[in-house]
């Protein structure tokens, strides 16, 4: 039988990361069904750091998680962000409106001209521009860098990691609860429940109300191109709509249909007729050529109805924290988040720090959503 402060269910980039946080403070047992933390989304992400992309309270998240990843790069000596400029184009008129949108709710975006954004990216076909954004701020990021930069800490700091332990059942004893995960049952004071897709089940084993998660289905795919000029170069290059996106991968382009498809929590499939979709726009607004699929695979994309992340504890079932909802943006915010998510946790409010992110706690808790209204 093992004892710690801290319960956190799920060791992806999110259940890792505040796990990490939470351990230079109280003791923390980290339990995972699978035999890694790789196995679904932090394994499967499009690896980016964009400042520009997701909702008010996602950006800000992004913002404040930037100075982090550098201070964790230095004491690690490890670069995590790798500057890539991410295009916001437009081809049509819709597109046009988004740019416009974009550039007002993130005033850093610069407006530029389509000549200047075909400058940019050589490949865009100069007469589809009609217009676009840049952000200069985005990165690409070392996923598997990040992930194992909290295990380190992990390590560092005496924390237990268990794999191959699904919850099986969690119960409240005493001022705390029991958890058995495989073959360990576990005392601790509070849980932390960052099981992605599967929070809502493992919410049910402890008997605390869901927050109506909405796993949705992210298809990728990699492919050669005929483009000759290096396309490690290259920015990633979005339609402003969020139809498709494209950008280098590993001497090939990595493209996907940003397709958000409702699904079952589990290992989804990627689906052959978004990836025609996608290849066909790509191949409408650039020259890049991608000729056929080399790999594709699809990942889940966590949300509740109002898309902003889930941090806190249903009112009348204190001790057990949510972690969840962090939709396609868990990466990017990952470093702010897990570091407010562990002052609500460990001290039930934001410190000086986390305070300057911007981002309410009680906007991020559960009982603001649809189903607190629903249940009461």
């Amino acid at each position: 039988m093992l004892s710690s402060d801290v319960v956190v269910v799920g060791a992806g980039m999110a259940g890792a990361s505040v796990a990490a946080e939470l351990s230079e403070r109280l003791s923390v047992v980290m339990v995972e069904t699978a035999a890694s933390g790789e196995e679904h989304s932090t394994g499967r992400s499009a690896a980016a750091f964009l400042p520009s992309y997701g909702s008010p309270w996602v950006r800000a998240l992004t913002r404040a998680s930037g100075p982090l990843y550098e201070e964790m790069a230095a004491e690690n000596g490890v670069p995590l962000l790798q500057q890539r400029p991410l295009l916001w184009l437009a081809t049509d008129k819709p597109g046009e409106d988004a740019v416009t949108e974009l550039t007002r709710s993130s005033p850093h975006l610069e407006r530029i001209t389509p000549v200047q954004a075909h400058r940019l990216c050589l490949p865009l076909r100069a007469d589809r521009i009609r217009s676009a954004a840049v952000d200069r701020s985005a990165a690409d990021v070392d996923v598997a860098g990040l992930h194992q930069t909290y295990f380190r800490m992990l390590r560092r700091r005496g924390a237990t990691v268990l794999f191959n332990a699904a919850v099986r059942d969690i119960r409240r004893h005493g001022q705390g609860w029991r958890v058995t995960a495989g073959d360990h049952v576990i005392h601790c004071e509070k849980v932390v429940n960052a099981a992605g897709a599967w929070v809502d089940q493992v919410a049910a084993r402890a008997d605390v109300p869901p927050i109506g998660i909405q796993p949705r289905r992210r298809t990728a795919f990699v492919s050669p191109t005929r483009y000759d000029g290096d396309i490690a170069e290259l920015p990633l290059v979005v339609d402003a709509c969020e139809r498709w996106y494209v950008k280098p991968e590993a001497g090939l382009m990595l493209g996907s249909p940003a397709d958000a498809t409702d699904v079952s929590p589990g290992r989804p499939s990627p689906d052959g007729l978004e990836i025609a979709r996608a290849l066909e726009a790509i191949g409408e607004a650039t020259t890049l050529g991608l000729r056929g699929v080399r790999r594709a695979w699809a990942g889940l994309r966590n949300f509740v109805a109002d898309r902003e992340p889930v941090v806190g504890a249903w009112s009348g079932h204190e001790g057990f924290y949510f972690l969840a909802a962090q939709g396609g943006y868990g990466i990017q915010m990952a470093p702010a988040l897990a570091r407010l998510t562990a002052d609500i946790v460990a001290e039930g409010a934001l410190s000086r720090e986390t305070a300057q992110y911007g981002v309410p706690p009680a906007g991020l808790r559960p009982d603001r959503l649809p189903v607190a209204r629903a249940s009461s």
